[in-house]
């Protein structure tokens, strides 16, 4: 190893690690606390555009320890800046050194999460599923657009902020589906068990018409296919339908 790559290897170390690392020694001081503020800087703002309810929750004193803690410990999987947040969402999970010190909220990381997925929707590049006509939903394989997301979590993401901090989850999980609309922006709606289980199907088994995807439904549920569960089934078919969440293939 030449001394340049002496040189930048020391200046990586400190800039991701400035507690534990000195700076390259045949540096100019005040040029490498420039550097360092600015990734530093540039990372936390690039981050906080995504998580601003859990910067209010925890504080920004806090939120520095744990971008800190990300420049640190984490190795990112793409240089890409529109990925950093799945990448931070990832750290979080993966339960860093700097979480099990001091008292962290336990629902952290579903709110992160649940944050980030709003960002991954806004920026994506996936077509609004076409309408089709509903007449067919029964009778032909179904899709779950690219654009909305049913997710399951323990806490009420969607309730949190700095004056809503349970200490305990409820007894029920937070069933929710995400979804961009036409004009861009984001949406959230509650789901019931069986609307998240039913687009859960869809996603699961892309072959089934709509028709059997109820019929399934009915029997992981201990119940009848009857008619009034598949007219009802139907109904949320439709609207599920019109919201451009579900099409048909």
């Amino acid at each position: 190893m030449d001394n340049l790559q002496r040189q930048q290897q020391a200046l990586t170390h400190y800039l991701r690690d400035p507690e534990q690392q000195t700076p390259p020694s045949d540096m100019n001081a005040a040029r490498v606390e420039v550097y360092r503020e600015l990734v530093f800087n540039n990372l936390s703002q690039l981050l906080s555009a995504t998580f601003p309810v859990l910067i209010r929750i925890i504080g920004e004193p806090r939120w520095r320890l744990l971008v800190r803690g990300f420049l640190r410990d984490w190795r990112a999987q793409t240089p890409k800046f529109a990925e950093i947040a799945g990448e931070f969402v990832d750290y979080l999970a993966a339960q860093p050194q700097v979480l099990q010190q001091g008292q962290w909220p336990a629902f952290l990381l579903e709110l992160a999460h649940y944050e980030w997925v709003e960002m991954v929707l806004q920026q994506s590049e996936a077509p609004v599923l076409p309408l089709t006509d509903p007449a067919l939903l029964l009778h032909r394989p179904l899709q779950v657009s690219a654009l909305a997301w049913p997710l399951a979590y323990v806490w009420p993401v969607h309730e949190l902020d700095p004056h809503n901090q349970p200490d305990a989850p409820p007894a029920q999980p937070t069933l929710l589906l995400v979804r961009r609309t036409e004009d861009f922006s984001v949406k959230f709606s509650l789901l019931s068990p069986l609307a998240l289980r039913l687009l859960q199907r869809i996603g699961e088994f892309a072959a089934l018409t709509g028709l059997e995807h109820l019929q399934g439904l009915a029997q992981e549920a201990g119940q009848a296919a009857s008619d009034a569960f598949v007219d009802d089934g139907l109904a949320l078919l439709r609207q599920l339908h019109a919201d451009r969440v579900v099409g048909t293939t």
